[in-house]
């Protein structure tokens, strides 16, 4: 456990900044699958709306986010076919 102050002011603010990134995670994951499900443009701008979140606050790293919008983008040209 945290002994000086800074150190447990630092253990409050991982525990609040893990509920922001817990709650975009859930976003994001939500977001991929209703593209998987629904293999609609709408989806697939909403899911690389998550996407670009979650990159942006650091809960997935940048190569990452490119290669779901990638996969998601191929899979729903494949499915138009």
């Amino acid at each position: 456990m945290a002994i000086t102050k800074n150190a447990k002011k630092a253990h409050r603010a991982s525990l609040t900044k893990r509920v922001f990134n817990i709650r975009r995670k859930r976003a994001l994951s939500s977001a991929v699958k209703d593209v998987r499900k629904e293999m609609s443009a709408e989806a697939l701008s909403k899911a690389y709306q998550a996407i670009d979140k979650a990159a942006k606050r650091g809960v997935i790293k940048k190569n990452t986010a490119n290669r779901k919008k990638a996969r998601l983008a191929k899979a729903l040209a494949g499915a138009k076919k």
